[in-house]
């Protein structure tokens, strides 16, 4: 089966063209329409559904870079294993402690918004370490922590919207 990269044509890489991503999931899309197998037989039909799923579910999987760091661990061989390793360095800990109580603290909205710019800046400079880490470097260890690191960051932003 196609890797959700090789599925629209990009090189497995953390970094990827967003706009390139795009027009290719359009290109995709499209030859699988409904519209285009309308008058066919209903076996047809299905495959074409299931197809379009899964190039939906490519795209959100490369269009996301915390689901797109963890296919690229994975599929190095290096997982994540959020769900059964939750160990995280105290300093960033101690960073996310700060926002809560900061968002706590915060008077109104405008104080709630800085505290979100924050954290959106923190992701920014996190989700670069790791384009580093893993297209440069191809450093999985630095990269697993990174990603866990984006993934808690994501929920934070997520969870404060």
């Amino acid at each position: 089966m196609l890797s959700p990269f090789e599925l629209f044509g990009l090189a497995p890489k953390f970094s990827i063209d967003l706009e390139k991503l795009k027009a290719a999931h359009e290109r995709a899309i499209l030859k699988v329409h409904p519209d285009r197998f309308a008058g066919r037989p209903a076996a047809e039909r299905r495959v074409a559904e299931q197809w379009s799923a899964r190039i939906n579910e490519s795209f959100a999987t490369l269009s996301d870079p915390v689901k797109r760091a963890t296919l690229l661990l994975e599929t190095a061989g290096h997982p994540v294993g959020a769900e059964t390793d939750t160990r995280m360095p105290a300093d960033f800990l101690m960073e996310q402690m700060s926002w809560r109580e900061d968002l706590e603290d915060a008077a109104d909205e405008a104080g709630r918004e800085a505290v979100r710019a924050k954290a959106r800046s923190r992701f920014g400079e996190t989700e670069a370490e790791l384009a580093r880490a893993i297209d440069e470097r191809a450093d999985w260890d630095a990269a697993r922590d990174l990603t866990r690191r984006l993934m808690f960051i994501a929920r934070f932003l997520e969870q404060t919207r």
